[in-house]
């Protein structure tokens, strides 16, 4: 593809530092990556943000500045054997970049394919990602990288975006575009720069003549391909709260509605996944383990195949999860647990149940009188396992449905009144 007939996102790409809209936490004057640039000797890297704010741009201005042989590969597409050929090719260009995109999807065989060679030196390596690096690089990648936060640009970056957009790009140049209104633009792109510049293309290209852009036009053309959806504003948090709320209330169809207006609005994969794993045991529980089980090969499943695929398994487990029994004993269960650790502190383990792997230990009476469960009928010992400040206390109640009906039952069989409820 030509450079005139790639999008405008990508024409409009700069080369360096002074082009760059937005991040002047990271690229300002005196910031800790401008002045690695210019004295020439950057760190290897993770770049974290939400899309469209500027990683790949800083991958490339960062090459473009050092002039440094540059690869690129995308986690999407590319594995081991990938990586290792590029890196047989770098120890020939002392100071090669390799930039991957997406990084957070290498696996762990792929990316400790990396380690050796960030660590020799033999390249710097910029990665990009939209997930948080604690979760997604491994450690011993991640120690060898400074992790750079990017943020969503506001309000007035994005701005700065569309004027010189029609100031410098070569084709909107040649039309005649009136801005008349912005706020609905703005709106739509979320703080993306990339989506930003995507959608007023597309206003531009809607008109035959002269261009001008009001909220209305921007909005009747943006309705006609997307779903409005803020991913980052207060819209965010309202649906993914109308969609935990309408789990909670056991009605699957407001569930697959929520998801849908998610999904159809871009939201990220992970989010809407690790939200229902949260939920599976904060509102299910020991009603229905299962559903556990299902949420976590939910999240599995949605990283391993992505959109569009990843809305059937999403629907499946919100429907699912939506149509299970509830029960909020668990989460009340640690949370009578730890206000009982707050207010008494540090207690010691009692003797009998403390280890012993020592003689020392034992002459101290650790494990002194402990009763070894399975030498007792029903595999079960009614000894004391709390400290004696809290001895007595009742921390998890079962709910009152099918399945801790029955973990009711079998407690209080074994406990009789301490469990009794």
């Amino acid at each position: 593809m030509s450079q005139i007939d790639a999008p405008l996102a990508e024409r409009l790409r700069p080369q360096l530092l002074e082009g760059l809209v937005g991040q002047k936490h990271l690229t300002g004057k005196g910031s800790i990556l401008r002045n690695a640039i210019e004295h020439g000797k950057i760190p290897s890297m993770i770049l974290w943000g939400p899309p469209g704010t500027g990683k790949t741009t800083i991958a490339n201005i960062i090459a473009h500045s050092l002039k440094a042989d540059f690869y690129t590969l995308s986690a999407i597409s590319s594995g081991v054997k990938e990586i290792r050929e590029v890196i047989e090719q770098a120890k020939q260009k002392p100071g090669a970049i390799l930039f991957i995109d997406e990084i957070h999807r290498f696996n762990k065989g792929q990316q400790d394919a990396l380690l050796g060679a960030v660590e020799k030196g033999i390249i710097t390596l910029i990665g990009a990602t939209t997930e948080n690096p604690s979760f997604e690089v491994n450690s011993a990648l991640l120690s060898r990288c400074q992790v750079y936060v990017l943020k969503p640009l506001n309000d007035t970056d994005l701005k700065q975006l569309l004027t010189t957009a029609m100031k410098h790009d070569g084709k909107l140049q040649k039309r005649n575009i009136e801005l008349k209104e912005t706020e609905a633009i703005i709106d739509i792109s979320g703080g993306d720069a990339r989506k930003l510049l995507n959608l007023l293309e597309l206003v531009c290209n809607a008109f035959e003549g002269d261009v001008v852009i009001t909220d209305n036009k921007v909005m009747e053309i943006a309705q006609k391909r997307v779903v409005l959806y803020d991913k980052n504003g207060e819209q965010h948090y309202d649906i993914i709260s109308a969609f935990i709320k309408s789990l909670r209330g056991s009605d699957p169809n407001a569930a697959v509605y929520w998801l849908a207006r998610m999904i159809e609005g871009g939201e990220e994969v992970k989010f809407i996944a690790r939200r229902m794993l949260i939920f599976a045991s904060e509102d299910i529980g020991n009603a229905n383990p299962n559903a556990l089980l299902l949420a976590n090969a939910t999240f599995d499943a949605v990283n391993k195949v992505g959109y569009p695929e990843a809305s059937l398994v999403l629907s499946q487990c919100a429907t699912y999860l939506a149509s299970s029994p509830k029960s909020n004993a668990a989460l009340k269960a640690i949370g009578a647990a730890s206000e009982a650790v707050r207010k008494y502190g540090d207690l010691p383990v009692p003797l009998h149940i403390r280890n012993s792997p020592s003689q020392l230990m034992k002459d101290l009476d650790y494990g002194k009188g402990y009763q070894y469960s399975h030498s007792y009928e029903d595999n079960f010992s009614p000894q004391e396992y709390l400290p004696n400040e809290v001895s007595g206390f009742t921390f998890f109640v079962p709910g009152k449905n099918a399945r801790e009906e029955e973990m009711r039952k079998y407690l209080k069989n074994l406990w009789k009144e301490k469990y009794g409820y």
